[in-house]
């Protein structure tokens, strides 16, 4: 990966080698799927007024951990507040999120990313970026950051040392996978100074 720097014409860019964009690509895609299973059928009765307005969702939290993360109670200490704040505004950040992704995925494409057969992928893929797409890209690697560090058991500094010296070398390579997109999102940030 080249990092991202600004244009002088506008927008901010960065090049990333094929294996990377399927990578970034496949990783936003299983939060896009993990997120539409949530936002299918309701879990709980609709209200009328809710389903006119696009608001009707579910007020039971997730079971999957993941989803636990990216649709977090909003109050703590209350259930059945949480569950009536759930039930009107997860299907809407659910949307959000899914359309991050999506668009993090469709500059990639718009970049030169191909599905199918990549074993003549030579090319590498540029992305260029205006300021909603920046957006949406650093919303969408936090969303897949957060999800790995929720299957890695990471929830700080000291989570993230012991899996890095961990002795199972599939948790190993998805946590440089963790790291690197860290390193993704922070050349995108600097390069909106």
């Amino acid at each position: 990966m080249k990092p991202f720097k600004r244009r002088r014409r506008g927008g901010i860019a960065a090049t990333f080698e094929p294996d990377e964009a399927h990578l970034l690509a496949n990783l936003s895609g299983q939060v896009v799927e993990l997120l539409r299973d949530r936002n299918g059928a309701e879990e709980s009765d609709a209200d009328p007024l809710a389903a006119q307005l696009g608001m009707g969702g579910p007020s039971v939290p997730p079971e999957d951990p993941v989803l636990r993360r990216l649709l977090p109670d909003a109050y703590r200490d209350d259930e059945e507040d949480s569950g009536e704040f759930r039930r009107f505004t997860e299907k809407s950040l659910t949307t959000a999120k899914v359309h991050h992704a999506e668009a993090l995925i469709g500059s990639l494409v718009d970049g030169g990313l191909t599905f199918g057969d990549t074993s003549h992928d030579e090319h590498v893929i540029e992305v260029e970026l205006d300021e909603a797409e920046v957006q949406s890209w650093l919303r969408a690697l936090t969303d897949v950051r957060l999800s790995l560090a929720v299957r890695l058991g990471i929830e700080n500094d000291e989570d993230a040392m012991l899996v890095a010296e961990s002795d199972d070398e599939a948790i190993v390579a998805t946590f440089h996978i963790y790291d690197w997109l860290g390193h993704v999102q922070e050349t995108l940030i600097a390069a909106l100074d």
